[in-house]
């Protein structure tokens, strides 16, 4: 059965289309796989792998798919940059895959297909997530699996596949809740178009209830404990992540989505919501603007709408394509893929770690292209997706150096006390190696794994702030004794990491408990 967009151009099908788009994969793996390794381990990655150690159906700032994965991961290959990041690195090469598929249900033929892909390939955001360990990756991943099978859905009028769409749904809500906005998006789309049809068919509620059977357990979860994810979103919103306007929202989204590419999904949206030939694809369009519309206005990250970009793509490719064929330009099919792969090149040291860190810090004065901030908490020299990747093992050796300064017998029982999770993580995953006992923290998941067993003698403690004084009126009402023993610093560490004081605190005036401990509860 030939879509509408078949008709346009008589789109060609066959293994040169497949084969094409299986070497469009492997590219995307050869773009990344080489430095897989370079910089070192990033924040999150760090933080991934102590909740993975406490497996649980919710966390406080995310839901459990992607931790068990990890933790089933990790028994079986263990902890190294190579074994933590293939799986994200195969999700990426997947994403491109399923573009040109998405495409080719829309109805694109070989040129259309490759195109699609080729905007993934190179998308700095879809590049970027895809290259460590993360919720984002497997997003992408599951959002790109669901709007295949919605095309097949849609194209096809195969309600039989609705339940198949509840199960990549539920495991995406279990994995991100911005499965959650696609699902909206797409039920707003249903809603608004033709396709409300589908509403009335048994099988789409069957889907829905999959997914749901699916995401209840989190849902139990958080309801058991007061629903945490709530305080972390609400707080990240309001004290964390940079607030912008529509107008930062579109220039954050054109510059990770690609400048080249950003006509490719402004094409494409136009193609969902005006073109005839793309009314039975309908819904994708109001998708996009309903999760466009939630991000804006929940103050969210351009990279948000990262995973919304693939479906965009294809759409785009479709017409694109279509247009070509009927106006015999067929210089685009070189011309629009040499660009795209150009502009692809010329960024991709800002969406992988392609240079080493001096030479990309030179690379990008050169192109005159500064760090943003997406949080507030302020930029170095590095943008924040590669800073959070330098320091964690030179701020352990510190703890160790400092650890050192404690007699035999403090040292066989001392507290470790820091301020988020990436500090945290880090103590966990490096310090056994140099002899240091687990870290204690009030930040996200960290507070639900404490209080921590202490005689309360002897401590290191990182100090609320970079301020002197202000750690020293912070500790004295609860310590005998204060003693400074380290200063956190890395060149290329994220700022407000760097500065911040180690202390040995010793005589804790109060007793632990968990009245004492819901006092450092610190979600965002």
């Amino acid at each position: 059965m030939k879509t509408t967009g078949e008709a346009i151009h008589g789109g060609s099908r066959g293994p040169s289309a497949t084969i094409i788009l299986g070497a469009l994969a492997g590219l995307r793996i050869a773009l990344v796989l080489p430095f897989i390794e370079r910089y070192g381990y990033f924040r999150d990655e760090l933080y991934y792998i102590a909740c993975s150690k406490h497996l649980a159906w919710g966390f406080v700032d995310q839901p459990p798919f992607s931790l068990a994965v990890l933790a089933a991961n990790r028994a079986v290959l263990g902890d190294s940059l190579l074994a933590l990041r293939w799986i994200p690195v195969l999700a990426g090469a997947a994403t491109v895959f399923l573009a040109g598929l998405i495409a080719r249900k829309l109805g694109a033929g070989r040129f259309g297909q490759a195109l699609a892909a080729l905007a993934v390939v190179f998308c700095p955001v879809l590049l970027g997530s895809t290259r460590y360990f993360s919720m984002n990756a497997l997003d992408i991943l599951l959002w790109a699996a669901a709007s295949y099978v919605l095309a097949a859905i849609l194209a096809e009028g195969r309600p039989r596949l609705w339940p198949l769409f509840g199960v990549i749904t539920g495991l995406g809500l279990l994995n991100k809740y911005s499965m959650g906005f696609f699902l909206a998006g797409v039920l707003i789309g249903l809603v608004l178009t033709s396709r409300r049809k589908h509403l009335r068919q048994p099988a789409f509620w069957v889907g829905m209830a999959v997914a749901g059977i699916l995401f209840l357990p989190h849902v139990l979860w958080e309801a058991r404990h007061g629903f945490p994810s709530f305080e972390f979103m609400r707080n990240a919103t309001l004290y964390k992540n940079v607030p912008l306007s529509l107008p930062g929202m579109l220039i954050g989204l054109f510059m990770e989505g690609g400048f080249v590419q950003a006509g490719l999904w402004i094409v494409g949206l136009y193609f969902f919501l005006l073109r005839r030939e793309a009314a039975p694809f309908r819904p994708f369009g109001w998708m996009f603007l309903a999760v466009f519309a939630i991000t804006v206005l929940g103050h969210g990250k351009p990279y948000y709408m990262g995973s919304s970009l693939t479906v965009m793509f294809a759409g785009g490719a479709v017409l694109i394509e279509a247009i070509a064929a009927k106006r015999r330009m067929r210089w685009t099919r070189i011309a629009l893929p040499a660009v795209m792969a150009a502009f692809g090149i010329l960024v991709l040291p800002f969406a992988v770690p392609a240079l080493p860190v001096e030479t990309f810090i030179g690379y990008a004065k050169s192109l005159g292209v500064q760090p943003r901030a997406d949080e507030r908490s302020g930029v170095g020299d590095l943008p924040q997706h590669y800073a959070d990747m330098f320091g964690w093992e030179e701020m352990v050796r510190m703890f160790a150096d400092a650890s050192e300064k404690l007699t035999p017998e403090e040292r066989s029982n001392f507290l470790i006390y820091v301020r988020n999770y990436g500090e945290a993580g880090a103590i966990d995953f490096f310090g056994p190696r140099y002899g240091l006992p687990p870290a204690s923290c009030g930040h996200n998941s960290y507070w639900y794994w404490g209080p921590p067993r202490w005689d309360g003698k002897v401590a290191l403690i990182v100090g609320v702030s970079n301020d002197l004084q202000e750690c020293l009126d912070d500790l004295q009402p609860s310590y005998a004794s204060i003693e400074l023993a380290a200063i956190i610093y890395h060149p290329h560490a994220i700022p407000h990491e760097n500065g911040r004081m180690v202390f040995i605190c010793r005589g804790f005036k109060h007793q632990m408990n968990r009245d004492l401990w819901a006092r450092e509860r610190d979600f965002m």
